[in-house]
C-alpha cells in the first residue's frame, strides 16, 4: 500500500513531530510506502486568492487549479491511503492544513454535482487515519464535547464527505500533564498505529 502523509506543526521539536517519528518507525516495520509532505517546510499557500476563489464559484471543473493544488492532487491520486498528523489547535487542526483542504478539495476533483445537489467525488482513497496529539486529555475531550465535534468536522466532513470509504481518527490527548509516561504512551500508540497501518 502507499500512502501519502501530511504532517502540520511548524516545530520539528514539537510532540506532534515525535509522534510522526514514531508513527514512521512502525510504519518501517511494513511493507508500506510513502510520500510525506510537510506543510509548513513546503510553505503551502493556504490562503485561497481572489483567482482560485472565482474558479471554485464558477462551478466549471475544466478550469484549471492552481499548479501547487495540482501537485497536491496527484501526490493523492498515486496513494491508496491517506495520513493526517497534527496538534488539536483550539478544538480544530491547524490553519495552515484548513487552508490545505479549502485550496486541494476543489470543485471537480473532490465533489462536484451531478442533478441537483447529489455531489460525486474523484477521490479514489479507500482509508485514512488521523494522528491528532492533544493537552487535554482524550477523556475530557470527549466529555465537553469537543472529540466528537473535530470528528465529526474532520472525518464526517473533510473525509469521508468526498467519497473516502474508511476514516478514523486518534487523539493522543494529556500532554498538558508533561507526564514522560504519557508522552512514551503517545508515542508507543503512534509506533503501533504505523505498524498495524
Amino acid at each position: 500500500m502507499h500512502i501519502y502523509i501530511v504532517y502540520c506543526h511548524p516545530s520539528k521539536k514539537s510532540f506532534t513531530y515525535s509522534v510522526l517519528q514514531s508513527f514512521l518507525a512502525g510504519l518501517g516495520e511494513t511493507d508500506h510506502t510513502y510520500e510525506l509532505a510537510d506543510l509548513y517546510e513546503m510553505n503551502f499557500q493556504t490562503d485561497m486568492d481572489l483567482e482560485q476563489y472565482s474558479r471554485e464559484t464558477s462551478f466549471d471543473p475544466a478550469l484549471p487549479v492552481p499548479p501547487d493544488v495540482f501537485e497536491e492532487q496527484k501526490k493523492i491520486n498515486r496513494a491508496d491511503a491517506l495520513v493526517f498528523i497534527y496538534p488539536v489547535w483550539w478544538s480544530d487542526c491547524p490553519a495552515k492544513l484548513k487552508g490545505w483542504f479549502d485550496r486541494v478539495w476543489t470543485f471537480g476533483y473532490a465533489y462536484t454535482y451531478d442533478q441537483g445537489s447529489h455531489a460525486t467525488s474523484k477521490i479514489k482513497i479507500q482509508k485514512v487515519l488521523v494522528i491528532c496529539p492533544a493537552g487535554h486529555p482524550e477523556e475530557y475531550l470527549e466529555e465537553i464535547g469537543i472529540a466528537p465535534s473535530i470528528r465529526r468536522i474532520m472525518l464526517n466532513d473533510r473525509l469521508l464527505g468526498v467519497g473516502i470509504k474508511e476514516a478514523r481518527m486518534e487523539i493522543l490527548g494529556g500532554m498538558v500533564a508533561q507526564d514522560p509516561g504519557i508522552r512514551q504512551r503517545n508515542l508507543e500508540r503512534a509506533f503501533m498505529l504505523g505498524k498495524n497501518f
